[in-house]
């Protein structure tokens, strides 16, 4: 099993003004991986894992050698939809000197303090490097948006608070997002997409398995009560935010193992689309190489 360039581009949204969420099905997989049986289909998927791990730890050597791109992962997803595990999946075989993660979580009273990109632009990657957030500002267009009075801790001046905000956020995120890219980020977002009964099936499991307690929170059954609210912020964030220098993959999230390949094939593409390589030694280092090696060779 593989997943072809052309499941890819049925995920990717880069141009998202005729986007519409009711039109990716969070159990959606190919027509050839369809009728094929469930443990079959794992064991297919753990292998096809492992290559993508394997091609991108020597991608990321690569990255790191060339030190001229750096690379942004964004993951968005309601709760249970499985950005934890893809992340711990897809990732485990990469340098971690290279590679950092970051949850961002409810804003702190500093963070309120300034501007909503401050916060992640603190944490952008530096050449060389792959930066993955886990949630990210886009929570400005999604949570802030279902929740007025997360808004109003932001202590804007109410002028600024008009109908217009989350236009103007859009605005603002792919204004940021393009200054990124022209500055040798490249930027690859994923919403993961479960259902709403797949969410109840996962937030069961938690409940009843003791070793899965610590995973729930009282606090996810009240957003999932808000689920319609986000599916419609979802929906108009990644309609106004899809743009070819940072496009959106909507993975289908319902089976974990066909959203961890999805992710893992994008961003093994998305690296060997970037023409990396180690630097070339020039004449003069070539000489200094050789002279540091008959140096070595003469002593014990």
């Amino acid at each position: 099993m593989a997943i072809q360039r052309t499941v890819l581009e049925h995920l990717r949204v880069d141009a998202g003004e005729r986007f519409r969420l009711k039109d990716h099905d969070p159990s959606w997989l190919p027509v050839h991986l369809r009728g094929v049986a469930k443990a079959d289909l794992k064991a297919q998927a753990a292998q096809m894992l492992s290559a993508n791990q394997a091609e991108l730890a020597a991608a990321q050597d690569l990255l790191y050698a060339d030190d001229r791109y750096s690379m942004l992962i964004v993951f968005q997803a309601m709760d249970a939809a499985g950005k934890d595990g893809t992340i711990k999946h897809v990732m485990s075989g990469v340098n971690p000197q290279g590679c950092h993660v970051i949850s961002f979580k409810t804003p702190s009273t500093e963070e309120l303090k300034h501007d909503y990109l401050w916060r992640c632009m603190k944490c952008l990657p530096a050449r060389g490097n792959i930066g993955i957030f886990n949630r990210s500002y886009y929570e400005e267009t999604l949570g802030v948006r279902v929740h007025p009075d997360w808004l109003a801790k932001q202590m804007l001046p109410p002028e600024l608070v008009t109908k217009n905000i989350w236009k103007e956020r859009f605005k603002d995120i792919r204004s940021f997002e393009r200054y990124l890219s022209r500055n040798g980020t490249v930027i690859r977002k994923f919403f993961l997409h479960v259902s709403k009964k797949e969410q109840k099936r996962r937030f069961l499991e938690r409940l009843e398995n003791p070793e899965k307690n610590w995973k729930f929170s009282s606090n996810d059954v009240k957003e999932r009560s808000h689920w319609d609210d986000y599916m419609e912020a979802y929906e108009q964030t990644i309609r106004h935010t899809a743009t070819r220098d940072a496009p959106w993959y909507v993975v289908p999230a319902d089976n974990k193992w066909f959203t961890r390949v999805v992710v893992a094939a994008a961003i093994v593409e998305t690296l060997g689309s970037l023409g990396l390589a180690y630097p070339t030694v020039g004449a003069d280092e070539r000489r200094e190489l050789a002279a540091a090696k008959r140096s070595l060779l003469g002593t014990k």
